[in-house]
């Protein structure tokens, strides 16, 4: 049947290319993307390559490996080049997905999909989505984590880009060594905060790889317009650089002038070559994530600049990025809180009643925490920002952000090792004093929330939770640092020190928990997989000049509303994994609402189109399309 489909689409397309008319009644309507990029609703009619022979089953966009029809092995010179016996999708999955189940260790299974999407990406994103929950642990977190530390040691075959110390001065043209003209989406990465597992160098390229594996899956983004870059400025990881097979530049990191001085070449090139993609920065280490952040966009809050006199970043609303882990982290764990106050029984709008500590002062804590006071505020119930920050307590590695003159003459352990910058002076209690411990904040502030973000496990304490639950009838528990492995308490901890009373939601899976009394204790995963793929795709579809603050915010409040009211008393705050991509197109949806309402969209509508129906209608489907030979075609 999907043979007979194939053909006559073929036939239509061949009959629509001598009739004009007939041409544009077939075509997908256009909505002003003239130039800036094609539609991607056309990609599901039939693709057109100059590709013929070998080349065209070496290339992962293009194979289809047993699947192509007999008129395609023809006219695409590959007839005898492939077993003669034409199978189609349904065996495909059938036969890679035996051979998946047959490996026995995670890692194993990341090896076996990065050789699968090496060879036909179409075939790799249909088993994504057709196994999302089972296989998302697999090729993000936590695997990703045991993949990047291993990374130059599993290396098959590059994907996406490097630009290393040695490419200063020559980024621009190296730009054009990428083959696609057209890129939707980047994300980047230095490698200096890898998850939670700290500085990997040039192995952190297997995060963007996975994040955008996300956007293909779970977000519509097409495989051809993503591109995963490292930033290789060397790396501080003694055990990397003392390793033969390290794949990274051998040398300390770039730091200061010039190390802002090559992200802003960078920045450039890359602006330059697709003035319309949307860049993801990721895993940079504080304050660089904040840094360059500010310096890229809009922010609502005041950052420390420096001295620079590259033009790069300078002109904010020409480039549309943004800081995943500082800004759609923030998005997941504020619609994780507000779905915990539905789950509770209360309203939204008492998110300015909350008593919330943080354990984590870096680019993620902090930025998780903006996000809380930016949706404070915009409620209205709050007479000030200062008032907002009243409400959270934060903690770094040292203890409380208190007031330093109350210490004095105070056993409180280590000093802190360093200065508090001005992000994180908005969260010092002047009440307080300075460095108290995780347990004693606890006892003091009786918080209903407690969020990790330290990437150090254990830190949540089981005097601290037990103490919350003497307090809260549910506590909200969010060990959220990846992966698993470093998260500040397990499921099992969370539900034992409640008595099962807990709400809990990890950045990594953790299984459901069987309570004594015979119930079962609901995890949730509050990862920024439910955020960023949505973000990505309404930003790709409006064509955003810009990424918003209100886009993040919408994102939060988008997300919070979709769990049902019977999985919200059993503790269940979001969809499922599986459901990811109807959640990214409720986000996406919403963000092109955002983008239009702040005249920022640059997508023109035509009169009549309706905007779900757009984006819904713009996602990537992994399908089987005809393909055609043609000499001046785009690959």
């Amino acid at each position: 049947m999907n043979l007979i489909k194939k053909k006559i689409h073929f036939l239509l397309f061949m009959l629509s290319s001598k009739l004009p008319p007939l041409r544009r009644l077939l075509q997908s309507r256009h909505y002003g993307r003239p130039s800036l990029g094609t539609d991607p609703r056309k990609d599901r009619t039939v693709q057109l390559t100059p590709l013929k022979g070998m080349s065209v089953i070496h290339d992962p966009l293009l194979s289809k490996g047993t699947a192509f029809s007999l008129s395609e092995r023809e006219r695409l010179s590959i007839r005898g080049l492939v077993p003669p016996r034409c199978q189609e999708m349904d065996r495909q999955l059938l036969r890679v997905k035996r051979n998946l189940d047959s490996l026995e260790t995670p890692l194993a299974k990341f090896v076996f999909l990065t050789g699968l999407q090496d060879r036909n990406e179409t075939l790799f994103y249909n088993l994504l989505i057709k196994h999302l929950e089972e296989l998302s642990s697999v090729i993000y977190t936590p695997t990703v984590g045991e993949a990047c530390l291993k990374s130059h040691s599993i290396y098959r075959r590059s994907r996406g880009m490097y630009f290393s110390s040695q490419d200063i001065g020559a980024m621009s043209a190296m730009t054009y060594n990428w083959p696609h003209d057209e890129v939707d989406v980047i994300v980047v990465t230095d490698g200096s905060r890898v998850l939670g597992l700290g500085d990997l160098g040039a192995n952190g390229m297997q995060i963007p790889i996975g994040k955008l594996s996300l956007y293909v899956a779970a977000g519509g983004i097409r495989p051809r317009a993503v591109l995963p870059v490292v930033l290789d400025v060397g790396t501080n990881n003694e055990s990397l650089l003392n390793d033969p097979l390290y794949l990274g530049m051998g040398h300390p990191r770039l730091e200061g002038d010039d190390y802002y001085a090559f992200v802003d070449e960078w920045v450039t090139a890359v602006t330059s070559r697709w003035p319309n993609a949307l860049i993801q920065f990721e895993d940079f280490k504080y304050p660089h994530a904040y840094n360059l952040l500010n310096k890229c966009t809009l922010m609502s809050i005041k950052c420390i600049h420096w001295k620079s006199n590259h033009r790069a970043l300078l002109d904010k609303d020409k480039i549309t990025c943004f800081n995943d882990d500082i800004q759609s982290t923030s998005a997941i764990t504020l619609a994780g809180i507000l779905a915990s106050l539905k789950s509770r029984g209360k309203s939204q709008e008492a998110l300015c009643e909350e008593r919330i500590v943080c354990v984590g002062a870096g680019s993620a804590g902090v930025g998780v925490c903006e996000g809380i006071v930016d949706a404070m505020v915009s409620q209205g119930k709050v007479l000030s920002r200062e008032e907002a920050y009243s409400r959270i307590w934060m903690l770094d590695e040292t203890g409380l952000l208190g007031n330093p003159a109350l210490a004095k003459n105070k056993d409180i352990g280590q000093p802190r090792s360093s200065k508090l910058d001005e992000r994180q002076r908005c969260y010092v209690k002047s009440d307080m004093m300075d460095g108290l411990s995780l347990d004693e904040v606890v006892e003091h502030v009786k918080p209903s929330v407690i969020l990790g973000l330290t990437g150090a496990p254990g830190v949540f304490t089981e005097k601290a939770i037990r103490t919350m639950a003497k307090y809260q009838e549910n506590p909200v528990v969010f060990p959220l640092s990846n992966p698993d492995s470093r998260a500040e308490c397990t499921a099992e901890e969370a539900f034992k020190w409640t008595d099962g009373r807990a709400i809990f939601a990890s950045g990594s899976p953790f299984p459901d928990v069987q309570l004594p009394n015979g119930q079962i204790g609901r995890t949730n995963q509050c990862n920024n997989s439910y955020s960023f793929p949505g973000l990505g795709l309404g930003i790709t579809v409006s064509r955003a000049s810009r990424v918003t603050s209100s886009m993040f915010l919408e994102t939060a409040k988008t997300i919070a509303n979709l769990a049902t009211p019977s999985q919200l008393k059993e503790g269940v705050l979001f969809p499922g994994v599986p459901h990811l991509r109807e959640v990214a197109l409720a986000v996406g949806t919403r963000v092109c609402e955002v983008a239009y309402e702040e005249q920022v969209a640059r997508a023109v509508l035509k009169k009549g189109e309706i905007l779900s129906e757009v984006v819904q209608n713009s996602m990537f489907v992994p399908e089987y399309v005809p393909l055609v030979h043609a000499p001046n075609g785009h690959h």
